[in-house]
């Protein structure tokens, strides 16, 4: 079982894929432990195997062996119908692209993941409504994504993220798309999130001024963890 103060416990966890005749592995015995309440950064090059650790974590992917324990379970093991679940009572993702559906409002796109559940009206609002102002857009509920610049398109994402509470969030390049000033707004939303709500967040990118937004960070090259106590 892991420990009560981390949120993550990976041990020994190897990620192969097969391409034709050719076996490729993606990560290479990688033992690492994420506190409740941290913001990682995992950097590394493209290739180095950082998304696909990130996928694994969040139950997108499988390990091919090795051990991945969220909130002391381990994610590997859960079936399909369980990994759904799973993953949508307890995981936030944000991804480089926004994925707004584009003729759906702010408030629309944000309120999607909660008509899921069995919410009434009421409190889907109550929950949106306080999304959209976490992350600094509670006077764009009602615009679309056409209206919006992209770091506010990438801001709503976010809200979507955390609409249903997660106590984790995971953010795969989320500043790739954007200008400079707006992945700084995207990543201080990231950072305010762990600081004041007390949120975990695992940030992949190879960006060394997104990673200075963490608590933390940890380096990935093939496949292999550099430094696993990080900064």
């Amino acid at each position: 079982m892991a420990a009560a103060e981390n949120i993550v416990t990976i041990r020994q966890l190897t990620k192969i894929y097969r391409q034709g005749e050719i076996n490729v592995t993606a990560l290479n015995s990688i033992s690492l432990e994420i506190q409740t309440g941290e913001f990682l950064a995992l950097m590394g090059p493209s290739g180095s195997g950082k998304s696909t650790l990130l996928h694994i974590i969040a139950g997108i992917d499988r390990p091919t062996s090795g051990e991945c324990f969220v909130q002391g379970i381990d994610v590997a093991r859960l079936n399909e119908s369980q990994l759904a679940d799973w993953r949508n009572q307890n995981v936030g993702f944000v991804f480089q692209t926004f994925n707004l559906i584009p003729v759906l409002t702010a408030y629309e796109n944000v309120e999607l993941p909660l008509l899921l559940t069995s919410l009434n009206r009421r409190k889907r609002r109550e929950l949106v409504t306080t999304s959209l102002e976490l992350v600094g857009l509670g006077d764009r509920a009602k615009h679309l994504p056409r209206q919006l610049s992209g770091g506010q398109e990438q801001r709503v994402g976010i809200a979507r993220a955390i609409v249903t509470d997660p106590s984790l969030i995971v953010a795969d390049e989320p500043t790739g798309n954007l200008d400079s000033h707006s992945a700084q707004e995207v990543l201080g939303v990231l950072q305010s999130l762990q600081r004041d709500a007390g949120k975990t967040v695992i940030l992949v990118t190879h960006d060394s001024k997104a990673a200075a937004f963490g608590s933390r960070t940890v380096h990935l090259e093939k496949g292999e963890l550099l430094n696993g106590n990080g900064k």
